[in-house]
């Protein structure tokens, strides 16, 4: 059996999440490969652990030490696999940038998820929360993953139906929640563009960017790169997580109710009712911008919670449910968070 990587006790996990919180692990390993995966996975005291995978842990918010092991996720490789006149099938590991994925894809000339440019994270945990932007989720390209089941080792296969993807959401955070590792990952991309520029400042930004015409994948990529950093704040500067929230859905019943009480409120119709903008909804309550010493609400996107330095995992998490709290108040609608809570 291959050998598995060194286990080190009592690492802090403070370079590890986009917050920055100092919190501690008991037990730290790194894996590059399926083989070293499986020999952690082997060994007693890992399987006596409660275990945590991560990637670029831009989706996290510690609120104590993890009293388990956490296994970091640094398999690389990206590659394609296969193609044909129309399509790209393209592989990548599962601990590479998801954002180095989508210039790679570029580089290839190739199309499909250009609007998910920018998004934290690694390749790994995109299927996890079936991420997307912009008018784009990762199920409009994916084709398959592969996984280990920690029970036995065995290497699995999900197809797209299998992964059981929603907003936001998949099997992996529901019932199989904690029982797979995401080793690759594989996306068929097409040869051909089909510009998606409908959603958000997409079309106003490429406009300022000089771009007439049919804009190029890259063109769109830098666009909504370009969008991304003017409203969400570098985690290398202030400590965050993205959108702390998901947007919510209503039904049409209600959100007719709500748009009476509430003319400027806006709404994205989806299948069976209408999203609304969950950072819209924070704001109205008067939390952009709010301060509590260490930590608070970022002043240019209520979606963002932020940890200005020293914060306590706790005290995020404390702040998140009041905000949950006040919008409920106001407009009879409950908020979830997208990050995950520990």
């Amino acid at each position: 059996m291959h050998p598995a990587p060194a286990l080190e006790h009592h690492v802090s996990l403070r370079p590890y999440n986009t917050f920055g919180l100092d919190v501690t692990a008991r037990l730290f390993a790194r894996f590059t490969s399926v083989e070293e995966l499986r020999a952690l996975l082997a060994l007693p005291e890992v399987q006596a652990a409660e275990k945590l995978v991560l990637g670029g842990g831009s989706n996290l918010l510690f609120t104590r030490d993890f009293d388990g092991v956490v296994l970091k996720n640094e398999i690389r490789g990206l590659e394609i696999a296969h193609q044909d006149e129309d399509t790209a099938l393209v592989r990548a590991g599962a601990g590479e940038s998801w954002h180095g994925l989508v210039q790679y894809t570029l580089d290839q000339d190739l199309s499909g998820i250009e609007n998910l440019s920018l998004i934290p994270g690694t390749v790994g945990a995109a299927p996890l929360q079936n991420i997307g932007a912009y008018g784009a989720e990762l199920k409009d390209t994916f084709e398959q993953l592969e996984a280990l089941e920690t029970a036995t080792g065995q290497l699995r296969t999900f197809s797209a139906a299998e992964c059981g993807f929603g907003y936001r959401e998949s099997v992996f955070k529901g019932p199989l929640k904690n029982q797979f590792i995401v080793t690759s990952v594989r996306l068929r991309l097409p040869r051909r563009h089909q510009p998606n520029v409908r959603y958000g400042d997409i079309q106003t930004t490429l406009q300022d960017m000089g771009i007439e015409g049919e804009p190029t994948p890259r063109h769109i990529s830098e666009a909504v790169s370009s969008i991304r950093r003017s409203k969400l704040p570098d985690p290398a500067q202030i400590g965050n997580a993205g959108s702390f929230f998901k947007n919510p859905e209503v039904s049409q019943a209600k959100f007719d109710e709500l748009k009476r009480r509430f003319e400027a409120l806006p709404g994205y119709p989806v299948p069976g009712g209408v999203k609304v903008p969950a950072g819209w909804l924070i704001e109205q309550c008067g939390w952009k911008g709010q301060r509590r010493g260490s930590h608070g609400v970022h002043d240019r996107q209520a979606l963002v919670l932020v940890n200005h330095g020293g914060a306590q995992g706790q005290d995020i998490r404390d702040l998140a449910y009041e905000i949950i709290a006040s919008v409920r108040e106001k407009f009879g609608i409950e908020l979830h968070p997208e990050v995950n809570i520990l």
